[in-house]
This record gives structure tokens, sequence and C-alpha cells, in this order.
């Protein structure tokens, strides 16, 4: 594949890494960021300061406040926004000529749901009701065990990207084809993003109970995979109760892959911030899970696995299935349930 022109829309951690893999490609690529100081930090000093200090970034890669700019005349573009903001996002980009008729390329790397008054949305799904009708199942969702400072380093990393229309997942898989990154094709768009989303949520539990190791005799490392089979098999339940379609989905990179790593990485923000629940009693922070929502930024990471408990409760409610971890920490970020109740009754059922 020649040199591509790529937009990627986000320019935090791991927008940033997924731009750095692509430009190591030989890849033109340019991010849009919402913050003068990553603007300036990745044009002047070819790093991102903020969102992915300490790793040098390439001279292919530029970055922009001006989101039409960005989007402008992209062969692919990388949308990478979180998802409390990606609906009103991708309306600014609508207009582009090179949207309007769908010569674009464009891929998601956003994890999570999106609220709507129906009720949780998938990532796709939102932006393809956002942009122009062409659009409709050509979106490529990019997902996988893939931490953005590994990413960014070049260290072999395993992604799947998943879309309805073949020829786009082969032509963002081709795109990726570069040095560090693995990448394999799937129809499972759905499975895929449910993976993406909910490892999320087993991982903060995953974080609380690593910190809990620290001081209860009760918990180690037999429990923590315990933990870890037991939330991959909560995640397969939701996933084929929303319609995934591949039950490989769920026992290779997108489901236990993803899981493990977002579990076990010292990157993981999701880990770090069950552990701060128990540490330094995060939740004190917060009313319920509302209010940790409105005000993520307080937190100083983003933990998407907190917002997205929010909504794998709402799915678990509607379609009447049983998710006892993904539901107790709903629980717990609701303030329904203290952390030790959660605890206490694990060790009871295990007596």
């Amino acid at each position: 594949m020649g040199m591509k022109s790529v937009g990627v829309i986000g320019g935090g951690a791991w927008g940033t890494g997924m731009a750095q893999a692509i430009a190591r490609g030989g890849h033109q690529v340019q991010i849009w960021a919402l913050e003068d100081e990553v603007v300036e930090s990745i044009n002047k000093e070819h790093e991102n300061k903020k969102f992915l200090p300490g790793y040098k970034l390439s001279e292919n890669i530029t970055c922009s406040k001006d989101i039409i700019e960005v989007a402008t005349g992209k062969e692919f573009l990388i949308i990478a926004s979180p998802s409390l903001y990606l609906a009103s996002t991708i309306s600014k980009i609508v207009d582009i000529p090179n949207i309007k008729d769908g010569s674009t390329v464009i891929a998601a790397l956003t994890k999570g749901f999106v609220p709507s008054p129906e009720g949780p949305k998938f990532i796709v799904e939102t932006i393809e009701n956002v942009l122009p009708a062409i659009y409709k199942d050509c979106t490529v969702y990019v997902a996988g065990p893939s931490h953005a400072e590994e990413v960014a380093m070049g260290k072999v990393t395993g992604l799947v990207a998943a879309s309805f229309n073949p020829k786009n997942s082969i032509k963002v898989r081709e795109l990726l084809r570069v040095p560090g990154l693995m990448v394999y094709s799937s129809f499972d768009v759905i499975g895929v993003q449910i993976c993406a989303a909910a490892k999320n949520v087993i991982a903060v539990i995953y974080g609380a109970m690593d910190a809990l190791s620290e001081t209860s005799p009760f918990f180690g490392d037999n429990t923590e995979s315990l933990l870890m089979a037991a939330g991959l098999n909560e995640i397969q339940t939701l996933g084929f109760a929303m319609g995934a379609t591949h039950a490989e989905t769920f026992t290779s990179i997108s489901g236990v892959g993803d899981l493990d790593v977002t579990c076990k990485s010292k990157y993981g923000r999701n880990r770090r911030f069950g552990q701060d629940m128990v540490r330094t009693d995060m939740l004190s922070k917060f009313k319920d899970i509302d209010d940790l929502i409105a005000n993520v930024g307080k937190i100083g990471y983003l933990p998407e696995g907190a917002i997205a408990c929010k909504y794998v409760h709402e799915i678990s409610v509607k379609k009447d299935i049983k998710l006892p971890l993904c539901n107790g920490l709903y629980k717990i970020l609701n303030k329904e349930k203290t952390i030790q109740d959660f605890v206490d009754q694990l060790i009871n059922f295990a007596k």
C-alpha cells in the first residue's frame, strides 16, 4: 500500500498511539485535538505531552484544532473521540465533500456505549446514524488487546477490524499493516464492540480485587483468575443477548485477549480506577453513578468501564439477563452497595 492520507479524530492517548503506528507505516497522519497544548506539543516537539508523554512521535504526524481541516480530503478517517461526545463530534464533519460522497473509509476506535432515549447505542450504530446514509453498514470497528503506550512503541499487538463491509475491513487491515501490528478481519461487529466495552467493566472490578488482595486473607491469584473467567462469561452472555454472531469472538483476541491485558496491564486506567476505589476511596467524590459520569474529569483520567457499567446494567435489565459482576459494580458506583458488601457476598458464596 502506498502512502495514504489519514485523519485521526481525537488527540487522546489511543488516538495518538494509533496515529504513531500508522505513521510508522509511511502514511501521512493529521490529528484533531481540542487542547491548544496538545496541538502545540505535537507540532513543535513531536510528543503528546498531555495524553501520551514520553513517546516521540513521527514527523509524519501533525495536529490541528480545526476538525474540518483534519477530515477534508482524507482517504481514511479514524474516530477516537470519547463515547460521551461521539455523536456531537461526528456531526461536525457530515457536510465535508469526501464524507458526503462516502469516498473516505471510516474506522472507529471508541469503546463503550452511547446513551439515547431508546437506550444504550453501539459505537458504530451511533456513528452511522449521524453520517450520510452511504456509510450504512460500512464503518469499520477496530479493537483488541492494545494499550496506546505499547502500540506507540511498536510492540507486537493484535487487532480486529470488524465490519459488515468486507472490502472496508480489508482496506483498514491493509492500512494497519505496519511494523508491530497484526490485524484480522471479522464480520461480528456487535460481538467485537461488546467485548471492547464490557471488558472495561470487568477490569474495574479486577482492579478493586487486586487492591483488596494486598490486605485481605481471602483473595489471591486464584481469585483473580476466577474473576476473569466469570467476567468473560458475563461478556459472552451480554454479547449473545445483543446479537453477537460468532462464539470465537469471545475466545480470541477481542474477548479473552483484550480482557486479559485490560485487567493486568500497568497501563490500564480501568484497573487503576478499581484500585483507587479501594486505596483512596475515589467514590467519595461522587453521590451516585450519574454524578460520576457528569464529573468524570475530576478523576484525572478516563475510566471507560465506570461509564460503560451504567449502560451494561440498563441492557441487562431490559434483556432480563443475569450479570452479577457487572451489576454488582453498578450498585457500588451508584452507592446502593459498598465494596465491603460486595466482598462479603463473594466470600459467603465461596463458603
